[in-house]
């Protein structure tokens, strides 16, 4: 029996439900990686991520051939963002202070984020989206410690080269035995921040002063 006047075509059956569907199941598997990776570092598997998320392994696959695949996804997103903190950092006029807040709020991130703090320190996982960020936040950095040092707030010798060995160094107290989920990075961050002022400042330090 044909269709009536006015009566709407069929959609075809189940694309746009199926369409809905697929991408649905792959925010749960971005959401669901990024908490697995956060906790567990990067040799958490796809099976450990597809359990979380509860879906079946093989929906994972199909979405993400590989861990690679998957980290890749979820740690452009996250460098992403910390690109974008440090893009507004430069919109602000103390740049020592914009260039202070920026690793402090980039490292609060990798405090938590056991798997970005592995990214950061080896970088096991590489791709085009992870490198195009990685230059964004460097770039970013850069400007800041210059135009610091143009205002005359950074002591001298100090150069944007010495931005990633600073984070490596807290990333290094961030990793002490006992130390995670603590907050006593920020006390030697403040240290740190302190000694790259022209003019050093006798400012609080949180925390407690011991690491044991």
């Amino acid at each position: 029996m044909g269709r009536q006047r006015g009566e709407e075509e069929p959609a075809a059956a189940g694309t746009r439900p199926l369409r809905r569907d697929a991408e649905l199941n792959r925010q749960r598997i971005i959401q669901a990686g990024r908490e697995v990776f956060a906790a567990r570092g990067l040799q958490a598997t796809l099976n450990d991520v597809a359990h979380h998320a509860g879906l079946g392994v093989g929906t994972v696959y199909r979405k993400f051939p590989d861990k690679q695949a998957l980290a890749e996804a979820i740690f452009t997103e996250e460098l992403d963002e910390i690109a974008a903190m440090a893009q507004k950092a430069r919109a602000e006029g103390d740049a020592f202070t914009a260039l202070a807040g920026f690793l402090e709020g980039a490292l609060g991130r990798a405090a938590h984020n056991r798997g970005l703090r592995e990214l950061m320190r080896h970088g096991a996982v590489e791709g085009t989206g992870l490198a195009r960020a990685r230059r964004e936040i460097t770039s970013h950095c850069e400007a800041l410690v210059a135009r610091a040092r143009t205002q005359g707030a950074l002591r001298d010798g100090v150069t944007e080269a010495d931005i990633a060995p600073i984070a490596a160094m807290i990333d290094a107290i961030m990793a002490l035995p006992g130390e995670h989920p603590s907050e006593l990075w920020r006390r030697y961050l403040a240290i740190i921040l302190d000694g790259l002022r022209a003019q050093p400042r006798q400012t609080p330090l949180p925390g407690p002063g011991s690491v044991g």
